[in-house]
Order: structure tokens, then C-alpha cells, then sequence
């Protein structure tokens, strides 16, 4: 912490002519030591002859959801709006963040948030291949390589494990997969009372078998590595007329489970099976069946059909679900809640018998 800094801050904050009186930690002497790691700053400044306390504060990073700096921003965020609506609370005067250099930049002004990225050229999402396999009905020999591609890139981000001190994040990563409203109970949660191919209580009774889950998996902490987090073919860009391709929105963090991103692939060969025969087979099935072959070649990670079945659950959930999918037919439908009902239950996945999965159990 630069003292000189800080009172450049307050000068912009406040006008030139405010100035720092003294500063140090509240309830300490006047030493910066220690600030950073949640220790708040008190700070007497003087602006035009008056005097004025403030207190600045930060947050050190935790295992209750504030490992990243975006987690820890959102709480502060937080605090800054509604401080100040709650009577006879403390007043909030800022919010900012720190650069690199440790300098001090107010952000109060910020209405919403954005993200400039560069454009991908040339590249064509994943689900355009999928639906030009369901109208051709064959495979072609790219079909089958892209499969084997995105497999084999998977298998290799996998590989990638964080230094020590990061195993909370896997607890973390179950723990949201469950709980987070863009998983498992946020999805439950939008399935309105009165639809005819499932009913609240069989969505209880799922929920259940998803919170077993955690406590089977949460502590396979050994299991975390690089992920991207929302795999899909929505997500995925080929070049044309090759294999390569380019990822857009990783999301959740940047480590997690294995098992997140392959059931969040193969899901849609699932789907797109459905859709197409009403069953389990053909072109699907074999884009399917490379990319588990080659995944589990690739990983040898045979573990993960230990720990995929509350994955599969929360992305069939997205596939079944009447918002994101409004137009598919009923059989469609109970087939893929045969097939979360069916992961809430089962000890291990066996990745080369879905279509038992999809039955009625």
C-alpha cells in the first residue's frame, strides 16, 4: 500500500485540496501492515478545513465462495448499492478496485458491466454440423474427426491441475453445481407447477438424489483441473472444412470437474439422437461413442464414471427444460426425465448402455 496513492485517490474523489491527516488499521497504530488481507484502513483526511473520517476496506480471499477476485467484487459491489437504503446504516462513499501498480480507481458510476472480445472469423457453431448430420442422416469422415478433436482437447486441458491450495474449489464447483441458480435447483425452479410430463415431487425427489450426490463427490478434491466450464455446441466454433475451432464464454471459473465438461458435450448427441429417431442410435450415437472412446483413451481418467451422473442430471435438465427447448415432443421429453431420474439414482455411469438409462424406471 502506497500512502501517496491513496491520497491521490481521496484528491479525486474529493477535490486538490483534500489531504491525508493520518491512516493506519482501525484499532492498530498508524502502520499500514497487515492491510489487504481483510484488515479495513481508517483514514482522516481534511477537505477546506474540515476534518473527516473514512474507513477503507478490502476482503481476503476465502473458501465460502470468495476465491476469485469477481467473487469479491460482487460483495462489495453489493455493499455499495445498498448500504446507503438501509436507515441508520454506515454510509458508503465508493467502490473501486486497485490496479496493477496499486493505484486506486473509483467505479460508483458503473450502471452494468461489458466484455470487448475479438471476433472469431470464419467460424461456425458446433450445432450447425449437428443439425446438417440430422438432415443428411450419415456421418462424413469430418464428423468424426471433429468429434475426435474436441475430445482430445478435453483430455488435454484435464490434464492441467492447479498448485496446492486450491482444493476448495472443487468442493466449491459441486457445491454450485447443486445449489447455484444457473444449475441444478435453478433449473428446478423454473419448471412451472402444472406441466404434463413431470410433476413437483418427482422434481423433490431428483433434487434429493442430486444433493446425495454431493455428498458422495464434494470431497474428490484430488479430481480439480482446468475446465472450460460450458462446453456445448453453441460454444464451439469450426473453421470450415477443418477440424480446428475456437471456444467462446467459459464460465464458472477456470477449475472444476472433468465431468462438467464432457457430459455437457454428450449430452447433445443424446439429445439430438431423440430428436431425430426417438431412441438412442445412428450417427449420434456413434459421434457418441468416439468421443467417450477417445476421451477415455486419451485421459485415462475411468474415474469420471464415478462422478458424471449429477452432471448428466443438470444437463439434462437443460435439454428437457420447456424454456430453453419449447418444442419438443412429449415422448422426447419423458425419455430425457427417465434419463435424470435415472443419473439421481445410479452408482456409476456406464457410458456405453444409455438407452437403459432412458427407460422408464
Amino acid at each position: 500500500m502506497d500512502l501517496g496513492k491513496v491520497e491521490s485517490y481521496i484528491r479525486e474523489l474529493f477535490g486538490k485540496d483534500a489531504s491525508i491527516k493520518s491512516a493506519g488499521e482501525i484499532g492498530g497504530t498508524d502502520e499500514l501492515k497487515g492491510f489487504g488481507y481483510g484488515k479495513p484502513l481508517k483514514i482522516n483526511i481534511e477537505v477546506e478545513g474540515v476534518e473527516k473520517g473514512l474507513v477503507l476496506s478490502s476482503m481476503r480471499g476465502d473458501s465460502f465462495g470468495h476465491e476469485h477476485m469477481e467473487d469479491r467484487a460482487h460483495v462489495l459491489m453489493k455493499q455499495y448499492n445498498i448500504f446507503n437504503t438501509l436507515p441508520e446504516h454506515v454510509k458508503a462513499v465508493d467502490i473501486g478496485y486497485f490496479t496493477e501498480d496499486g493505484s486506486l480507481v473509483s467505479s460508483k458510476d458503473a450502471d452494468e458491466y461489458f466484455l470487448l472480445m475479438e471476433e472469431v472469423e470464419n467460424g461456425l457453431e458446433y450445432f450447425l454440423d449437428l443439425n446438417r448430420i440430422s438432415e443428411r442422416g450419415v456421418l462424413e469422415d469430418l464428423d468424426r474427426e471433429r468429434a475426435r478433436a474436441l475430445s482430445s482437447y478435453l483430455g488435454r486441458i484435464h490434464a492441467i491441475k492447479p498448485g496446492e491450495g486450491k482444493e476448495s474449489l472443487y468442493t466449491r464447483r459441486i457445491r454450485e453445481l447443486v445449489g447455484h441458480g444457473e444449475c441444478i435447483m435453478g433449473l428446478m425452479d423454473s419448471y412451472a407447477p402444472d406441466l404434463g410430463f413431470i410433476t413437483w415431487d418427482e422434481l423433490e425427489e431428483i433434487e434429493r438424489g442430486a444433493v446425495g450426490w454431493r455428498w458422495r463427490i464434494k470431497d474428490r478434491v484430488e479430481r480439480l483441473c482446468a475446465v472450460h466450464g460450458d462446453f456445448h455446441p453453441w460454444n464451439i466454433l469450426f473453421q470450415a472444412g477443418t477440424p480446428s475451432f475456437t471456444l467462446l464464454d467459459r464460465s464458472r471459473g477456470a477449475w472444476g470437474e472433468a465431468a462438467d465438461d464432457v457430459s455437457s458435450i454428450t449430452i447433445n448427441y443424446i439429445f439430438y439422437a431423440l430428436n431425430e429417431y426417438g431412441s438412442f442410435k445412428g450417427e449420434f450415437r456413434e459421434l457418441y461413442d468416439i468421443f467417450w472412446e477417445t476421451y477415455l483413451e486419451k485421459s485415462q481418467d475411468t474415474e469420471i464414471l464415478e462422478v458424471i451422473p449429477p452432471f448428466y442430471l443438470f444437463r439434462g435438465l437443460v435439454v428437457a427444460s420447456p424454456i430453453w427447448y419449447p418444442n419438443l415432443d412429449l415422448e422426447v421429453r419423458l425419455k430425457l426425465f427417465n434419463f435424470i431420474k435415472s443419473m439421481a439414482k445410479i452408482e456409476r455411469f456406464e457410458y456405453e448402455h444409455v438407452e437403459k438409462y432412458l427407460e422408464k424406471i
